[in-house]
């Protein structure tokens, strides 16, 4: 009886130093169009180690509107994250996935937010919707989201104004698809331009060699992320 009075002592001791350890700081990961969760994993592996709690989001991104898909996906992270403690709550996202963090934005306060960091978002649009947004295979590739993308002024990135958070966007300027690039003009990534990248009030902006497809599993662009997340700027020699 003894032994278990002390061993019940020593569990209500530890207990708190357990809770202490629980992370402050999540970060929210939102895949881009027609891509996974699991297109986030390395990202997610270093953040973890960073010590930041993660919540890598999964979601259905050709089956609705971003609007929608920002509405039902976004307040359910934010709930995971104040489940587990959240004092402060950040995003990473690649390409899509920031307009989604936008459009949120826009018009909901989240009390507990933290930084940005956007990889290779169509802040402006993308070319790409605007010569192939009308073909079949593109709707069918894409959804209804991808049809939202493009660079005109009815598309939804160029009515989200600027951002009034703190905002770190980083993106290539190397391409894996050169028919794609054709249709852009100046530098971009295979899928977006370098200028259409920027958006109104962002705090850093910084352009390393890698493609659309894979910036989010970049060494570079998860270091710079990791800096921005813990300095709120990018890392410069």
């Amino acid at each position: 009886m003894k032994h278990l009075s002390l061993i019940i002592i020593l569990l209500l001791v530890r207990t708190p130093c357990l809770a202490n350890d629980l992370p402050s700081e999540y970060v929210v990961l939102l895949h881009g169009l027609a891509r996974t969760q699991r297109s986030m994993n390395k990202m997610e592996k270093r953040l973890s180690e960073e010590g930041f709690g993660v919540i890598n989001v999964g979601y259905p991104s050709r089956s609705k509107t971003i609007e929608e898909l920002a509405e039902e996906t976004i307040p359910n992270s934010i709930m995971l994250c104040r489940e587990q403690g959240a004092q402060r709550i950040h995003f990473v996202t690649h390409s899509m996935g920031g307009i989604m963090v936008r459009y949120y934005l826009k018009d909901h306060h989240i009390p507990e937010l933290g930084r940005v960091v956007m990889l290779s978002p169509p802040n402006q649009g993308s070319q790409i919707v605007d010569v192939f947004g009308d073909y079949l295979v593109f709707k069918w590739l894409n959804g209804p989201a991808g049809q939202q993308l493009g660079t005109d002024e009815e598309c939804l990135p160029k009515n989200l104004g600027s951002v009034a958070f703190e905002l770190g966007v980083i993106t290539g300027n190397s391409s894996i698809n050169l028919l794609l690039s054709l249709v852009i003009p100046g530098e971009d990534d295979g899928k977006v331009s370098t200028v259409n990248a920027k958006v109104d009030g962002m705090k850093d902006f910084m352009i390393i060699p890698s493609s659309h497809a894979f910036i989010m599993r970049n060494r570079d662009a998860i270091n710079q992320t990791t800096a921005f997340l813990k300095h709120g700027s990018f890392k410069r020699e």
